[in-house]
């Protein structure tokens, strides 16, 4: 049975940086792209970033793009680099596998991780 396992979140001042990783494990499966979404208390999930398995493509959401990474060591893990953190990127972040459909910003996803927290203080 495949698991997603999110790790390096954290408490950090603002402008400070944040590694996390996604390992993998369990049985193999193919999918395209593996993303990273986050959800703040009493708001939505949003989608962060995505990096496809395939060509290594990336996408991100306009609030991040500049300062977070995403970058890959195929199959696993995918890693997300965030730097020049804001109070506002604070979350529990989730790494998200097995698109079988739709764009990797709002397909779906078959696997999910548990969470990170990340939390960034002013």
């Amino acid at each position: 049975q495949v698991r997603l396992v999110e790790s390096g979140g954290g408490l950090v001042q603002a402008g400070d940086s944040l590694r996390l990783s996604c390992a993998a494990s369990g049985r193999t499966f193919v999918n395209d792209a593996m993303g990273w979404f986050r959800q703040a208390p009493g708001k939505e999930r949003e989608f962060v970033a995505a990096i496809t398995r395939s060509r290594g493509n990336t996408f991100y959401a306009d609030s991040v793009k500049g300062r977070f990474t995403v970058s890959r060591n195929a199959p696993n893990p995918v890693y997300l680099q965030m730097n020049s953190l804001k109070p506002e990127d604070t979350a529990v972040y989730y790494c998200a596998g097995g698109l079988v459909s739709g764009t990797p910003s709002d397909g779906k996803y078959l696997f999910w991780g548990q969470g990170t927290q990340v939390t960034v203080s002013s």
